[in-house]
């Protein structure tokens, strides 16, 4: 599973068989279809498609003179799996860790403050602003 994970991945680190997959979703298409909109060569789109279908995510299929390319959904389930194992975590709120840091860390000139509240003479921090 590894091997067929880090296949996947590889072909998805580039923006152009990223582009291309997005293409595959509406529908199978020509090779000269997908390479249309892209400002290089036929050789070149052809590259990047044997990575895609080394990397199992597409297949291509000759019909008469002309070869199709078709998206493989299934072939990102492993990888899918493999990303949601990371959602277990909560996304951290870093504007509410910075107001948390600039209360811990600032210096404590008032000896008469609630640990849970700061001073009691000043209000709460206000976030910064970008």
């Amino acid at each position: 599973m590894s091997a067929s994970l880090d296949a996947a991945f590889a072909a998805l680190a580039d923006p152009t068989r990223r582009a291309i997959l997005t293409m595959l979703l509406e529908d199978d298409m020509a090779v000269t279809d997908v390479a249309e909109p892209f400002a290089m060569s036929l050789a070149a789109i052809s590259k990047h498609l044997g990575v895609l279908a080394e990397a199992g995510l597409i297949t291509r299929e000759r019909r008469g003179r002309v070869i199709w390319c078709k998206l493989e959904p299934d072939a990102l389930r492993a990888a899918s799996v493999w990303m949601q194992g990371f959602g277990q975590f909560d996304p951290v709120d870093l504007d509410a860790f910075e107001r948390f840091l600039e209360v811990e860390l600032a210096p404590d000139t008032d000896t008469d403050t609630d640990p849970d509240t700061g001073p009691e003479s000043e209000p709460d921090p206000e976030p910064p602003t970008r």
